[in-house]
């Protein structure tokens, strides 16, 4: 279990707004997946001038979330590739 004083502390910038962010993960890593964020977000706003920041946070969320269940099912089917040759 990790403690209170082994958690990182990073302030980021997604667009255009400050976070303290604390987690267990390393300060790179929280500052990549800021910029990720940031990414994403400023990519889906070329597409779609007209959201509000609150609108176009759900909507990269939802975004990102498709992604990674896109990701994940690609994995397991690599999975179940590899255990078909293992026996």
């Amino acid at each position: 279990m990790v403690s209170q004083s082994d958690k990182s502390r990073t302030t980021v910038d997604i667009y255009g707004r400050s976070y303290h962010i604390k987690g267990n993960e390393k300060a790179e890593q929280i500052r990549h997946v800021a910029n990720l964020v940031d990414e994403k977000m400023r990519q889906i706003h070329e597409f779609n001038k007209s959201l509000d920041t609150t609108n176009l946070a759900v909507l990269t969320a939802v975004n990102t979330m498709n992604d990674y269940i896109k990701l994940q099912a690609e994995f397991e089917a690599l999975q179940s590739l590899l255990d078909e040759k293992e026996e």
